[in-house]
């Protein structure tokens, strides 16, 4: 009879849990087309605050701060997020307007195609022409996606089979890895495919791999910047803060970069020790990190002052489309887990609370963005701290087209 009452309980429980993902999940989906509306009116005021202030050399908006729009050059690592977030609006709506513009500003990135100034081309190129191919296929996106990934492969150390992320490619002093890096690898892992051959799949494997092995605690939880010896691989000199509140912080926007990677590595590789990576990160955030109800995260998990810290919802919509993604992978009920997170912070993301009022923050989209604040501790000033940020609006549009995608029936990315 016990056994009978237990049963009858869990399926109760079961059923309880069903409703209320039925019902966030019915709530979100009803919301979607006003959501991409406000969206796209939001953008139609940005291009035009940006038709006052861009150059030739900074053709990109960046962040509204100060009640000014801050526009950046193709060689920014944030350059492809404005072209790629009109891609997304032009993939909803199919409005040929977001697809003449998104055009016009994918174009711009042809003169970063050999660039190796830092290793963020794949976050450049793969955000604004990767898009463009997969949505208006043009004969001259995949040459420039090629070049890229050549030259993210000048950054390749053959001996400490690492790509370098900050610095001159031959410093001799430091040779730092961050894990942001883990996005560029989208770009190796493309080019392999598309007629580059099996060496960016090779590096793209050493990379991921040794990042794995040293940029995570036992927890899940990642560093942010580890400074190896470029004499003795596999010894590192130093763990630095980065963009965290510490050493021992986890800085939120690099943890979600960590989950985001290791679901996309996954995803083009099917290695099983990629997914068991990307799945005791998102336990960690799920289960370790102390995230509030409305699972937007503080700017670093481990932050001095919280509950008085400030939010990032860049971070936040990064981390719910890589869960959306996740979620397929997984077991019934962690899929559960990770879709209902993710559901729950992008209806949170699109309340008044963070996202923009029709006419404000000169037509972004997300506000209370967190780019570096241990920078504005030290120096006093920017730091991007509580702004919007063109990559919060960027992977929030990304996240709302994969639940679209899922919600639909059809995978995350809408295969």
């Amino acid at each position: 009879m016990k056994k009978l009452l237990f049963a009858a309980l869990a399926l109760v429980a079961v059923s309880a849990l069903a409703d209320t993902k039925s019902a966030a999940e019915n709530q979100l989906k009803g919301k979607l087309p006003g959501i991409f509306a406000r969206a796209a009116e939001q953008y139609r005021l940005l291009l035009k605050n940006l038709e006052s202030v861009a150059t030739e050399k900074k053709p990109f908006p960046k962040r509204w701060e100060n009640g000014e729009l801050v526009t950046i050059p193709p060689e920014d690592w944030c350059s492809g997020f404005f072209p790629g977030s009109m891609w997304y609006l032009y993939e909803y709506t199919r409005d040929g307007f977001w697809r003449t513009e998104a055009t016009k500003f994918t174009a711009i990135q042809d003169r970063i195609r050999h660039y190796t100034g830092n290793h963020d081309i794949g976050f450049m190129l793969m955000t604004s022409v990767g898009n463009a191919l997969r949505l208006d296929p043009r004969p001259e996106y995949p040459g420039m996606l090629l070049d890229g990934a050549e030259a993210l492969t000048k950054r390749y150390s053959e001996k400490l089979g690492l790509i370098r992320s900050w610095g001159k490619i031959d410093e001799d002093k430091n040779f730092l890895v961050i894990v942001d890096n883990l996005m560029n690898l989208e770009l190796m892992q493309w080019a392999s495919k598309n007629g580059g051959g099996e060496k960016y799949a090779k590096i793209a494997k050493s990379h991921a791999d040794k990042t794995s092995q040293h940029h995570f605690r036992a927890d899940g939880s990642a560093y942010h910047v580890l400074n190896y010896n470029q004499h003795t691989p596999g010894k590192i000199l130093e763990i630095r803060a980065g963009q965290g509140a510490s050493v021992d912080g986890t800085w939120a926007r690099g943890h979600s970069w960590a989950i985001y990677g290791y679901t996309m590595l996954y995803r083009e590789t099917k290695d099983r020790a990629y997914l068991m990576r990307a799945i005791k990160s998102a336990d960690y955030l799920l289960d370790e990190a102390e995230v509030p109800a409305d699972g937007v995260p503080y700017w670093d998990h481990k932050a001095w002052a919280i509950p008085h810290e400030e939010r990032d919802t860049s971070a936040a919509a990064i981390e719910t489309s890589a869960l959306l993604e996740l979620s397929q992978f997984v077991p019934t009920e962690k899929s559960a887990a990770y879709r209902a997170f993710a559901v729950k912070t992008l209806l949170a993301l699109s309340s008044d609370r963070y996202f923009a009022k029709p006419g404000e923050q000169g037509g972004f989209l997300l506000t209370q963005g967190v780019g570096h604040k241990p920078g504005k501790i030290a120096s006093g000033k920017g730091g991007e701290v509580n702004v919007p940020l063109n990559y919060g609006d960027y992977y929030f549009l990304e996240a709302l087209i994969r639940f679209n995608n899922l919600a639909g029936g059809k995978s995350a990315l809408g295969k």
